[in-house]
């Protein structure tokens, strides 16, 4: 098998990017990619995305997708960074569409911002494939976390985005503008439809109860254990469970600045006429 897969883990925001690459034709795409971005000072940086540039050159690996599972509320992407550098497409899912319209309201962007999705590079519809190398990819439609949410499957791995996470973990949160815990389950069952011994690889893992971090799993170990997914847990189940525990949850603490730069496809707002980048934060408005 020629699937090549790498990992980096983004510990500010608990992130896993991916490398997914065919080593033998030598081509790549990177699965949601992370700027560094410090609140506090509103410096953002290139350090941590780098490191995949940097892995990419010395595999000798061509750049053909930059991939996002969502538009995210934990992180800022690099898409645009690892474009500049290597080249390749940015894709989502077509929800993205639904998101950007959504946030376009909140942020206030005006007639100039375009919620169609033409911010990517393309846009993926529910069971769309394509191809990396001599793989084909096929892309699953995750709604319920989000309305643009997506899985990418390959081979036999499976890149779940935040729909999905270790079994102790259990699922993502739903309380955001488009979620829908119904929805949720619904998503997360197509990924369990997949063969058992599958990998399942996670976007985010936040160690509960202080263990190591993992990023990966298996359709069987999820179905045996997931905390709020496992066989056995009803639709209306999981539905009461979430919202109840959704209920507890505060907002991500950089959902404001990460959504508008991630439904631009991971670029910043235009300069003011000072030259100055500034991100707009609605004042009690979540």
């Amino acid at each position: 098998m020629s699937l090549d897969i790498a990992a980096f883990f983004h510990a500010a925001s608990s992130t896993y990017s991916y490398v997914v690459a065919d080593a033998a034709a030598k081509c790549a795409a990177v699965i949601d990619p992370v700027l560094d971005y410090d609140a506090a000072s509103g410096r953002s940086g290139t350090a941590s995305a780098s490191k995949i540039v940097e892995h990419l050159k010395g595999r000798g690996y061509t750049l053909e997708w930059i991939l996002e599972t969502h538009a995210h509320a934990d992180h800022l992407s690099a898409a645009q960074f690892l474009k500049q550098e290597l080249g390749g497409k940015v894709a989502i899912g077509e929800g993205i569409r639904e998101v950007q319209t959504t946030f376009k309201a909140l942020y206030n962007l005006g007639k100039d911002f375009k919620a169609d999705g033409s911010q990517f590079d393309h846009l993926f519809k529910d069971g769309e494939t394509f191809r990396l190398g001599g793989m084909g990819v096929q892309v699953l439609a995750m709604g319920g976390h989000t309305s643009d949410g997506v899985a990418y499957v390959l081979e036999d791995a499976a890149f779940v985005g935040d729909s999905l996470f270790m079994p102790d973990s259990g699922t993502a949160r739903c309380d955001f503008p488009g979620g829908d815990a119904g929805k949720l389950y619904d998503s997360v069952r197509r990924l369990l439809d997949l063969p058992e011994a599958t990998r399942l690889f996670m976007c985010h893992d936040y160690a509960p109860g202080g263990r190591e971090h993992r990023n990966q799993t298996t359709v069987e170990e999820e179905r045996r254990s997931n905390i709020h997914v496992k066989d056995g847990v009803s639709r209306d189940d999981f539905i009461k469970l979430r919202q109840g525990r959704d209920a507890t949850l505060p907002v991500p603490a950089l959902l404001l600045p990460a959504i508008q730069v991630n439904i631009r496809a991971g670029r910043f707002p235009e300069p003011d006429s000072n030259g100055v980048v500034y991100l707009r934060i609605p004042l009690d408005r979540l």
